[in-house]
């Protein structure tokens, strides 16, 4: 400050002569996306907490902003006080932690990880660190986030923004469903396959498969896998359910049970038609060429069905996926060509199919289109601890 000629210092500074001349504060707003994030995260399962170093009236203030179930307040004044038994106890209800210091972050994150819960810890401050690096998954700001805090953490927010990391949750979500869709059709289309090549060498039956007819089969059966699941949405309860144990297993003994019956299901109709085409003096190609597209169609249903454990087969059929649209037409016009050009129908070693062969083939995938989906619901409310129910959150323990 400057002091003008004749002015004599007074010994506080409660003595200068100030004039007020205004107030300034400064506020540091929440994203208008935050409060739906919060509540979506309160929907899938997620418990969000607020652990910061401002006083506990704002800190109330910032969580009621934010629709955070704000209850009571712990500071780091309690905290000093609180054994680790203490802590563990208390952090089980408690959502705001006003007043800490890093050390007592570290404290929290850690009595989280011993209730057996799986943690995410954001933060930007190098105060932050220790905490983010304890934690399962440290996520840092990358815009305002120091580099230590960037350094400790497993991730790095490039926009700073809360809802990123509930949509990378959304994401991670629809992944791990895409992938049991996946898997679950995997299993089921091979068991046609292996059953059908064998079915005629146990019984003496002429062969329905040739290596060219498998080779056609992996050339539809591939991108299913690798782009049509891919590409499919998320479930309508994505987010509405709670989430998975982390020791729960990607392929338990229900879902290998349900893909297997899938498959079984799809044998025993192509089969079944392929025995009888026989039985009614067919000629082996035309039986052959008549199996063969039933279980292509077959194959159809299983798609369709994997598609959604949950919603009906309207929602598959109504449910965009290009990749899917564009591997049936693929699928379809090449096995017409196959059917009608004289060169590849003999390569394939088909026979002629008809108008009423055709409908029979395609009727016997759309019957195994509605067992299938018969059978989806009576099992698209197990749970992990039995069928005939919804699963509730009791049924994930540890998870918040």
């Amino acid at each position: 400050m400057h002091v003008p000629a004749g002015f004599v210092r007074p010994e506080t500074p409660r003595d200068f002569p100030f004039e007020f001349l205004g107030l300034v504060g400064l506020a540091d707003p929440l994203r208008p996306t935050v409060p739906a994030a919060v509540r979506e995260c309160r929907a899938a399962g997620i418990r969000v907490i607020m652990i910061t170093g401002d006083y506990p009236q704002t800190a109330r203030a910032i969580a009621a902003q934010a629709n955070l179930e704000s209850g009571d307040i712990v500071t780091g004044a309690e905290l000093e006080g609180m054994s680790d038994g203490d802590l563990k106890e208390r952090v089980r209800s408690a959502a705001i932690f006003a007043r800490t210091m890093p050390e007592q972050k570290l404290r929290i994150v850690n009595a989280l990880k011993a209730n057996g819960e799986v943690v995410a810890m954001t933060g930007d401050g190098v105060n932050d660190a220790p905490s983010l690096k304890a934690a399962h998954i440290g996520i840092a700001m990358g815009g305002r986030g120091t580099d230590v805090a960037r350094e400790a953490a497993s991730l790095i927010l490039l926009d700073d923004d809360f809802t990123s990391i509930v949509a990378a949750v959304r994401l991670g979500r629809r992944i791990y469903d895409n992938l049991r869709k996946a898997m679950a059709y995997i299993l089921a289309v091979h068991v046609p396959i292996a059953g059908l090549a064998l079915i005629p060498l146990l019984f003496g039956l002429p062969l329905l498969f040739w290596p060219l007819h498998i080779a056609f089969l992996e050339m539809v059966i591939d991108p299913v896998c690798s782009i049509v699941f891919e590409a499919e949405g998320e479930e309508a309860n994505t987010m509405h359910r709670p989430p998975r144990h982390p020791s729960a297993p990607l392929f338990t003994a229900g879902f290998i049970i349900w893909s297997l019956l899938q498959g079984v299901l799809v044998l025993a109709l192509v089969a079944g038609l392929f025995v009888m085409a026989l039985h009614q003096n067919l000629p082996e190609p035309d039986a052959r060429a008549l199996s063969f597209t039933a279980l292509i169609a077959a194959n159809l249903g299983l798609v369709l069905v994997n598609r959604s454990l949950g919603a009906s087969i309207f929602a598959a059929f109504t449910r965009p996926n290009a990749a899917l649209g564009w591997v049936i037409i693929a699928t379809a016009a090449i096995l017409t060509g196959i059917i009608l050009f004289l060169p590849a129908r003999d390569l394939f070693h088909f026979g002629p199919l008809h108008g009423d062969d055709i409908l029979v083939a395609l009727a016997s995938g759309f019957i195994a289109l509605l067992l299938l989906e018969f059978a989806k619901k009576r099992i698209s409310h197990c749970s992990p601890r039995g069928c005939g129910r919804r699963p509730r959150p009791s049924d994930y323990p540890g998870i918040k």
